[in-house]
This record gives structure tokens, sequence and C-alpha cells, in this order.
């Protein structure tokens, strides 16, 4: 992810973290992860919604709206990375990396 991307996540935390200037530190933290919780219920019901599963609902979301939703987890997920580490960007990518060397060969090899 670019330089961009986490300008815009640090700005989402700036803004966040104005808005909870009253709350205790570790209360945003702990606030901050379990949104992601709040935000993955999203995508299940859009999942739900796109496939029609709820019988009293029927295909009340799109795949598209699954699309969104699962982008919103991701933000939701970086916010909280940059909230709980001032270097989020780098974590993100040392896990990535080695998330990538656990289960793909090195091509250089």
């Amino acid at each position: 992810m670019g330089d961009r991307t986490w300008e815009q996540v640090g700005r989402l935390r700036e803004w966040l973290d104005q808005e909870a200037a009253e709350a205790a530190p570790a209360d945003v933290r702990l606030l901050r992860v379990l949104k992601i919780g709040e935000e993955f219920g999203e995508v299940s019901e859009a999942v739900h919604g796109a496939l029609g599963a709820n019988p009293r609902k029927g295909h009340s979301h799109t795949w598209e709206d699954v699309q969104k939703e699962l982008a919103d987890v991701i933000v939701t997920a970086m916010v909280a990375l940059a909230t709980i580490t001032p270097d989020a960007r780098q974590t993100f990518e040392d896990r990535l990396d080695a998330l990538v060397d656990r289960v793909l060969p090195d091509p250089r090899s």
C-alpha cells in the first residue's frame, strides 16, 4: 500500500483521536480493535443479502455492497493498527511479507 493510503489512514486516526479526546488511551485502542468486529458483521450481513440467504429480507445487498464492506474492514483494521503502533506501515508490510513467505516459495530461489 502506498504513501497516500497510509496518509489517509493517518488523517482518519487523527480525526478519531480528536473526537475521542476525553477517552483514556487504553479505551481508545480497545474500541478501535473492537470496531473491526462491527465492520465484519456488516460484511456478513451484506453476504447474506447478496445470496438472499435471509428469507425475511431476500436479496437486500449486492456483491458491490460486499466489496465496500470488506474495504471498510480493511480501513478500520489499518486505523486500529495505526492507533496501536506509530510504525503501522512497517508493521503491516513486515507481517504481509511473513505471511507470503510462509505460503509461497521465494521466486529468487
